[in-house]
């Protein structure tokens, strides 16, 4: 198998029904023939909650790419910017679209350490993340949890939880980390944050990390990114590395704040930030904006 090719899942019967991965049980009902973008993630992080399919594709990944230490980083500028959402900018309620399985420093701990009473609807269109996001949140009055697709806005704006939980007429962070690089070109990610964008009110916050290609700048590291995003491609169908341009055009008419559109480790970095290879301060950029 090439350093870029598309694993092969062997966790499958002849009849092609999953019926374990590896030595691991695998629950009735769950697909582990094909890798999963939240599992694959998972263990990027460190987590427990994947299988042998989505290690593959992870391990294939920081074959081509520091995958793991982009991974902690991008978690680290989530904790910062929230941090800073709450305690500076005064946000007590918060939409995570592609928030994935529940793992350390979830957006409800690092908002809630602030404030107790601020409110996180995390979205995830993977079922397998509703189950154990409300495993671990178990009964809140300050968490919920929905199943809903990134490239369907009004729905998950326009969702009964979301209307009947968040106000609308407050202020709201939308968090969009490492989720529109899985929007492909053909699904319009553009329109997408701008529907998105377009749903909240006056003062809310856009915090966004996505998957870069420096271009010709930095051929080295275009080239890294190239084969990268033909990893993701081939085995998950999804994972774009865009031009800063392409990403900067995520955030609209929204202002942009202090440092900027950065790397990870770039964005008011604290103490506690730590080492990052090289390549992935040219393979990821991350930013903050307001709506006026």
């Amino acid at each position: 198998m090439s350093r870029a090719g598309r694993v092969v899942d062997e966790t499958v019967s002849d009849e092609g029904v999953p019926v374990t991965a590896g030595n691991e049980r695998v629950p009735p009902g769950l697909d582990v023939s094909t890798p999963n973008v939240a599992r694959v993630y998972d263990y990027t992080l460190g987590g427990k909650d994947n299988y042998a399919i989505d290690r593959q594709v992870a391990d294939l990944s920081h074959e081509v790419m520091p995958a793991r230490a982009g991974a902690r980083a991008n978690r680290a500028f989530l904790r910062r910017a929230v941090r800073f959402l709450v305690a500076e900018a005064g946000i007590r309620q918060f939409i995570d679209i592609g928030s994935g399985l529940p793992t350390q420093g979830n957006v409800h701990e690092v908002a809630q350490a602030i404030d107790p009473k601020t409110r996180v609807v995390y979205v995830d269109y993977d079922p397998v993340v509703l189950v154990h996001a409300r495993a671990l949140l178990g009964r809140t009055h300050t968490t919920e949890v929905i199943t809903a697709d990134v490239r369907r806005p009004e729905a998950i704006l326009g969702d009964p939880t979301v209307r009947g939980f968040l106000d609308f007429d407050q202020p709201i962070g939308l968090l969009l980390f490492a989720v529109l690089h899985h929007v492909n070109d053909d699904e319009d990610p553009v329109g997408v944050a701008r529907r998105l964008r377009d749903g909240l009110p006056a003062g809310s916050y856009l915090a966004l990390s996505h998957f870069r290609n420096p271009g010709d700048a930095y051929p080295k590291y275009a080239a890294m990114a190239a084969e990268a995003e033909k990893v993701f491609s081939e085995n998950l169908g999804t994972g774009r590395f865009r031009t800063r341009d392409e990403i900067r055009a995520f955030f609209g008419d929204f202002e942009i704040l202090e440092p900027g559109l950065v790397s990870y480790n770039d964005w008011r970095p604290d103490s506690q930030v730590a080492p990052l290879p090289d390549a992935m301060f040219h393979l990821a950029l991350c930013g903050v904006a307001k709506k006026r």
